[in-house]
């Protein structure tokens, strides 16, 4: 019995309207706002990147819908990988306190997974499109990455406090 190639899960034709779906959801997060005099737009991702403790871990949630779709879209490992990793790098360095949140108005990880997922789009047949396990496997990181960036500065107000208290 020979393997059946992969095909993407979600046809052909659908794949125009989850993309523009994906752009606009991207540009809500990253560049909903542009500063009037300047090209730098504000999205919603760095603005509930402000709210303490939960919002660097609702961040990562709604970026990791944009890779659930492209994954749906048929998105190789490569491609996926890339877009995790842009979605780690937002959510680590977004979680420093003032640091992270000047970084979350610059990096766009968003806009980037868009970029990479239309780059893989215009030549779908290069490369495989990624198997259930690994997906799972990344979305099980995701995952981890959300409690700990929630975790992360409970653990430290706790140590402040028994540090400035005594307790």
């Amino acid at each position: 019995m020979s393997e059946s190639p992969r095909y993407s899960m979600i046809e052909p034709d659908a794949k125009a309207p989850t993309l523009k779906r994906l752009r606009q959801m991207s540009r809500l997060l990253d560049n909903l706002v542009t500063i009037p005099g300047t090209q730098v737009g504000i999205g919603l991702d760095p603005i509930i990147g402000l709210i303490p403790i939960g919002g660097d871990f609702l961040g990562v949630m709604l970026s990791s819908y944009i890779i659930l779709e492209a994954a749906r879209l048929g998105a190789s490992r490569a491609t996926l990988g890339r877009m995790v990793l842009n979605i780690i790098v937002d959510g680590l360095v977004g979680s420093i306190p003032l640091l992270g949140d000047f970084f979350d108005f610059a990096w766009t990880a968003n806009t980037h997974n868009i970029k990479l997922l239309e780059e893989h789009l215009k030549f779908p047949t290069q490369q495989r499109s990624a198997d259930r396990w690994f997906i799972f496997a990344l979305f099980a990181g995701l995952l981890l990455l959300a409690i700990v960036l929630v975790a992360l500065p409970v653990i430290i107000i706790r140590i402040l406090l028994n540090f400035f208290t005594g307790a």
